[in-house]
């Protein structure tokens, strides 16, 4: 079968399509048919050598949804047949991936496999973020860092969902009526560290319950600023600008920073299945959507990736194998 093969670390040119052989399934271990594998930015840090330490060579990506083709020894959560999605699966850049079944969550037949794959990585984890990280409730004011990309996008219709208010940020003029569609209340334009000033205009100077950020270094303190009392800075995301050391008695008081993994919050397969079912139940009632940005054949991922990391997309970027 065919995958994206990476034998060094570098670029979006170390990438290439190769035929390899997958392993029959082992005990707790599924054989999957990739139908549609997400592309998330945190494959361009797996391809660059960034994080947990990874041996080559490799296949990245770790999100999708398929087919299961064949299942291992004693494994009775899932069976030959099934419409599966998942997360955290390493090698999903293929047309068969070999897949941990704890991590493997049953896909109704209402939701497609381009949608399922577009779904598990940035839904689960905006869900989080809205849920445990800070249960956003009725009124409450929430400031949306790229609200045009994936994760914004889910987490502005989550908020909405909730009962909060919404401001996003986004960096071009091009991408407001993506934001304005999923439901924000209103929308700045500009860098992540030239906005403060827009946002408490448009507030008329009421600070924010909770900011959520996956861009890190560069809009910190302008983050930082916006909080009211009790607030919140969640940040999220393996690969966001570093943040330098911080005096903790610079910062305001009464306010929370975190930095949450989504592994964290879904560690347990019934974890995992409950707030996966809640994000299908939400689609199938047409509560929450997923935007599609762009498709890519395997040959294409190295496309896939320039693409991602000019920060010019908006909406999920998906592999078809």
């Amino acid at each position: 079968m065919k995958a994206v093969v990476m034998h060094a670390f570098g670029d979006s040119g170390v990438m290439s399509v190769e035929e390899i052989k997958l392993a029959a399934p082992g005990p707790g271990q599924a054989l999957v048919k990739v139908m549609a594998a997400g592309i998330n930015f945190m494959d361009t840090g797996t391809r660059r050598g960034l994080g947990a330490a990874s041996s080559l060579p490799l296949t990245p990506g770790v999100e999708g949804a398929g087919i299961v083709l064949a299942i291992g020894p004693d494994v009775s959560e899932v069976q030959v047949g099934d419409r599966v999605a998942w997360h955290y699966v390493p090698g999903s850049y293929a047309q068969q991936v070999l897949a941990s079944v704890s991590q493997l969550v049953p896909l109704p037949n209402a939701i497609d496999f381009d949608t399922a794959a577009s779904l598990m990585m940035q839904g689960l984890t905006a869900s989080n973020l809205v849920h445990s990280v800070y249960a956003i409730g009725h009124g409450d004011i929430a400031f949306v860092h790229a609200a045009a990309g994936g994760v914004g996008q889910m987490l502005t219709q989550m908020i909405k969902l909730r009962g909060g208010k919404v401001i996003g940020r986004v960096s071009q003029e091009n991408k407001v009526d993506a934001v304005i569609a999923a439901g924000a209340d209103y929308v700045v334009i500009g860098r992540a560290s030239q906005v403060a000033s827009q946002v408490l205009r448009l507030t008329e100077g009421q600070r924010v319950n909770v900011v959520y950020d996956g861009t890190g270094a560069e809009g910190f303190a302008d983050s930082v600023s916006l909080l009211d009392y009790f607030g919140t800075l969640a940040l999220y995301g393996p690969f966001m600008d570093p943040i330098a050391p911080i005096d903790i008695f610079s910062l305001p008081r009464s306010i929370k920073l975190t930095y949450p993994s989504v592994m964290h919050y879904v560690r347990s397969r019934e974890a995992l299945l409950e707030r996966s079912r809640a994000l299908f139940a939400w689609v199938i009632e047409g509560k929450l959507k997923t935007v599609i940005g762009r498709r890519y054949s395997l040959a294409q991922a190295e496309q896939a990736h320039r693409d991602i990391e000019s920060r010019q997309t908006s909406g999920k970027l998906i592999i078809n194998p």
